[in-house]
């Protein structure tokens, strides 16, 4: 093992209460902007009040919607209108997106978004059914900073004004670097500075081990939570990505990198921030352990062991891969007169409800005769087994560090094609001839941030917010019109399906609104994206996406009845499509 940080960082709100407690400066009037819960922000305006200083302490993330939960009244609103920011150095439609899911919260209340000044400043007009029109200033915190690119971000950040000082002192209004700040540059600063081997990868796991106190505060629609700790998790995750592909002179969008496991392990913590950067080996694998489940009503993703074993007790002829960490990547392929299809999920093994789905959709499948299919229900599992680990801190969070493989690549995009878990998917296609490839997939069941690099996660700005179930068709040039049919076909399935239509509908209502609009084509009630590309080796693939990282309870057995309707619709209208080339 070698270590490259291991620092403990003061906690600014300790550091705060200090400098105006101890100095004895009565009459104070004092506000800060921090990357605290409520809870310990309220505790803190009593110990500065009690030591004569008047003091009012706001979030620093996601302030608008904060002011709104804490600040603005609402009882007996009716309509309101929101001027956000636009910055010149951030995308247009950043500080709309950062007032998510103001729009939901602030249900039966009539609510406009409007662009407005560079100041930073959300301009609020709240109107109440007794005639009162209130306006509102809520301050949007941030500084410009250099990032691990050379280029320069604007992001949020704590900060301070003092007024009233009755010592004579000048007033301040500065950015307060917090310690969540401190702890994600002093990391990144550790790892672009360590003298990394030429050829990849370059570690088997780069682990950032970080305790730190912060916000966990689940809101009142959907699955949504604020939570700076899971935004510290997924800026460390894809900041090293960047920074990797940008050093090996990769373009941004390449998916082919193999630096090694990336691995930030954000817990909640007490006190001061600790900050530990190390590079490990892997060691044995060690899957957690869940329990067993039935897997038609499992309200939660089942152990890797009890997957395997559902597999085993499904006919057909087995084959199996290996996973860098030398785990199996196990499928089978049962031959039949139909069309062949090769059906998967765990490719991103964070997006939980796909091998549930897709082992429900097989039973199914299965029970016809003339089925012809090849089925690998865990692609990843090395991401899967990470990922249960990582859900040991706090299961609610997306955890994209367990998407890619252990070598760090999206493993559809390896080197080498009969290396790791991409031999598995070769295998299962040369043995079925498959010409429709149905690969089950997620994405965040809640907003997903990177505070620290600019908010908007960068380059996934499209999947930040959720929007329903979606699905995607990537199809050679040649099958135009049979991609097209197939995806009328099985979205008109999936209007069967309970409570789908309704889902969806609220989340693209709500997504809209806070991301400037639709940039894709609906159709029956389910948002689709049709792209012709030649990269798939199948002329079709068909790719879904629910947003289920992290979800539980009935909301996980929604999302993989969905995916298991999404499956057996799919290979139903693939055998009617080919019906007329086979004649």
């Amino acid at each position: 093992m070698i270590e490259l940080l291991n620092e403990r960082v003061p906690r600014t709100l300790d550091v705060l209460i200090r400098t105006w407690t101890e100095r004895g400066r009565p009459g104070a009037h004092l506000e800060a902007w921090l990357f605290e819960g409520e809870a310990e922000r309220r505790k803190a305006e009593k110990i500065l009040a009690d030591a004569g200083v008047t003091a009012h302490i706001r979030s620093a993330y996601k302030p608008l919607v904060h002011a709104f939960l804490e600040e603005i009244g609402t009882d007996r609103l009716t309509r309101v209108t929101v001027r956000y920011p636009v910055h010149p150095q951030a995308n247009p439609l950043r500080f709309l997106s950062e007032a998510y899911p103001l729009a939901a919260l602030l249900e039966n209340v009539e609510t406009r978004f409007e662009p407005g000044d560079e100041d930073l400043n959300y301009r609020v007009t709240a109107e109440y059914d007794d005639g009162r029109v209130v306006e509102h200033t809520v301050f949007s915190p941030n500084r410009l900073r250099a990032n691990h690119l050379g280029q320069t971000d604007l992001n949020p950040t704590g900060w301070l004004r003092v007024t009233n000082r009755v010592d004579g002192a000048d007033d301040i209004d500065e950015a307060l670097e917090m310690e969540i700040e401190q702890v994600f540059h002093k990391a990144m600063t550790a790892l672009m500075a360590h003298a990394w081997p030429a050829e990849e990868p370059y570690a088997e796991t780069i682990a950032i081990d970080v305790t730190i106190p912060g916000i966990e505060r689940p809101l009142a629609y959907g699955d949504e939570v604020m939570s700076t700790r899971e935004a510290l998790h997924e800026d460390f995750y894809f900041s090293l990505l960047e920074f990797f592909k940008h050093r090996s002179g990769r373009p941004p969008e390449d998916r082919g990198l193999q630096p090694g496991q990336i691995v930030p392990d954000i817990r909640a913590g007490e006190g001061d921030a600790h900050v530990r950067v190390t590079l490990r080996s892997f060691g044995q694998p060690q899957d957690p352990t869940r329990p067993e489940q039935n897997i038609e009503t499992a309200d939660a993703a089942p152990g890797l062991a009890q997957i395997y074993r559902e597999l085993a007790a499904l006919l057909g002829e087995t084959f199996e891969g290996r996973s860098r960490e030398g785990r199996p990547v196990r499928g089978l392929y049962r031959p039949g007169s139909r069309p062949a299809v090769l059906l998967t999920s765990g490719q991103h093994a964070n997006e939980t409800s796909a091998p549930v789905g897709s082992l429900r959709a097989m039973r199914r499948l299965l029970a016809k005769p003339e089925a012809n299919i090849a089925y690998i229900p865990v692609e990843n599992p090395d991401g899967y087994a990470l990922h249960g680990r990582l859900c040991e801190g706090n299961p609610r969070h997306m955890y994209h560090a367990a998407r890619y493989t252990s070598l760090g690549n999206d493993l559809e995009f390896g080197r080498g094609n009969s290396v790791y878990e991409i031999g598995a998917r070769n295998e299962a296609l040369a043995k079925s001839g498959a010409q429709f490839h149905i690969n089950l997939h997620g994405y965040p069941a809640h907003e997903w941030t990177r505070p620290f690099t600019g908010y908007l996660p960068r380059g996934f700005e499209l999947w930040s917010i959720p929007k329903g179930f979606f699905l995607i068709m990537r199809y050679h040039p040649s099958w135009a019109s049979a991609a097209r049919t197939l995806m009328e076909a099985v979205t008109k399935d999936l209007s069967a399906v309970p409570g789908l239509a309704e889902f969806n509908r609220r989340q693209i209502e709500i997504c809209a609104i806070h991301s400037g609009g639709t940039p894709y084509e609906i159709i029956n009630n389910v948002p689709c994206l049709l792209t012709a590309e030649t990269r798939h080796p199948t002329p079709l693939t068909l790719i879904t996406e629910f947003p289920d990282e992290t979800i539980y309870g009935e909301a996980y057995r929604f999302a993989h009845t969905v995916q298991m309707a999404t499956a057996i619709a799919a290979e139903e209208a693939f055998a009617t499509i080919m019906r007329p080339r086979e004649t």
